[in-house]
């Protein structure tokens, strides 16, 4: 008997599709997304108002409830477009990861040509995801794969899931809090091992700001052209087709692939401009370093950890963070937008539930140290700063989700 996969498995999906092509709500959850919303302005003004530094802060929230619809709206879940590729061939999603590439590309290399006009030097652009490249790294790819197939989701989608009720994702975030500290754990060897001497690959250095973005943007090309020509993609609804007012189009049908990955790319630019590169585990991952150094379960140093660029993890004594605020912002905006969209369903945990959030949670949770970053960070922030690590970091998850799946089906565990 295979365990309910609520991230992916069929039943699941079909109903959220056909609740999104349904194109309306009980008045009820309309009230109540309302309350949210309102709820969320408050918080955003509140921020502003009192809090230090107010400006990030503010913003961070802000960019966070953007993220979190639009995550929520387009189904932006790199395991759910991944697996409808392996299971049915369908490109959108894997397109809209495409395009959400190619926009971030597009606009680091505009800022870039500002903060760092000569790429060729031994700088980097500040706080950029380029991280170093080695075994170590593929392993943590294949370990967030891995982490994925079995909980059903990456972390992002997780902390949006949470927002539509989720039997899963809740588990899957306490079990990545236990991961974040088997990284710490392991950490040291590792550092020492073989990512110390792992070489940081930044293409920008290579080939000048021009030709990393015409390579970056040759390889999406052609990865978009394939997949055009090797896909087969799900045939369009009746309802998808009729036409419909805009608040409608918004709010209540799901959003085309594209769009959702052009507004990612918008929204990673945004974040880089005005505060740091996109992620959403610098504030699970510090947390956890905090509780793990409370109980005393954490080496007396972790060599070189708070010096690479990527998703800090570095103890944070205050109360508010920008990345806590970012994350605060997507579960909110989330769960307004599924209960506009009649997409809030919750579902009482079972034990498959909770035994894969924790399982598939810790996998994510570790991957995301020893990568220092996830699907967000490390993949999405490191491609479009031209950091090979991200193609690294891409190649290991899809390869570990791919062979984690098939086994877990041969084995009936995973749906």
């Amino acid at each position: 008997m295979s365990i309910s996969d609520d991230g992916g498995a069929l039943d699941y999906e079909q109903a959220r599709r056909q609740a999104g092509a349904a194109g309306h709500s009980p008045p009820l959850c309309l009230v109540l997304s309302a309350c949210v919303v309102a709820a969320i302005a408050l918080a955003i003004y509140l921020v502003g108002r009192h809090a230090e530094p107010a400006t990030q802060l503010q913003l961070s929230l802000i960019l966070g409830v953007a993220f979190g619809f639009v995550l929520q709206r387009s189904r932006f879940c790199f395991f759910c477009i991944w697996k409808d590729w392996l299971d049915r061939r369908d490109p959108q999603g894997l397109l809209g990861i495409v395009a959400a590439l190619a926009v971030g590309l597009v606009g680091y290399t505009l800022i870039y040509g500002a903060w760092l006009p000569d790429p060729s030097g031994t700088r980097l652009p500040p706080t950029a995801h380029i991280g170093p490249v080695g075994p170590a790294l593929l392993l943590a790819g294949l370990a967030f794969g891995a982490g994925m197939a079995i909980s059903g989701s990456c972390i992002s989608a997780h902390l949006y899931r949470l927002g539509e009720g989720s039997p899963t994702s809740p588990f899957a975030l306490i079990g990545a809090v236990g991961g974040f500290i088997l990284g710490f754990l392991s950490w040291n060897p590792l550092y020492l091992g073989t990512i110390s001497e792992s070489p940081v690959l930044w293409l920008p250095r290579q080939l000048g700001y021009g030709g990393a973005l015409l390579a970056g943007l040759f390889v999406l090309g052609g990865l978009a052209w394939w997949l055009l020509r090797a896909g087969r993609p799900a045939p369009a609804t009746a309802a998808q087709h009729a036409a419909t007012d805009p608040l409608a189009a918004i709010f209540l049908r799901r959003w085309p692939a594209w769009l959702g990955g052009l507004f990612v790319g918008l929204i990673g630019i945004a974040a880089y401009l005005r505060l740091s590169p996109l992620g959403v585990t610098a504030e699970i991952g510090s947390r956890s370093r905090q509780l793990a150094a409370h109980f005393e379960l954490l080496p007396s140093r972790l060599e070189g950890l708070d010096s690479f660029r990527g998703c800090a993890t570095a103890i944070r004594d205050a109360l508010l963070t920008p990345n806590g605020l970012f994350i605060a912002g997507i579960v909110a905006s989330a769960f307004a937008a599924a209960l506009a969209a009649g997409e809030f369903k919750p579902k009482r945990p079972d034990g498959g539930h909770v035994l894969r959030g924790l399982i598939g949670g810790a996998l994510l949770g570790w991957g995301t140290v020893i990568g220092l970053g996830c699907t967000v960070g490390t993949l999405l922030s490191g491609i479009s700063a031209g950091a090979v690590s991200g193609w690294v970091f891409g190649i290991g998850l899809l390869v570990g989700t791919t062979l984690t799946l098939k086994l877990g089906r041969r084995l009936r565990l995973l749906a």
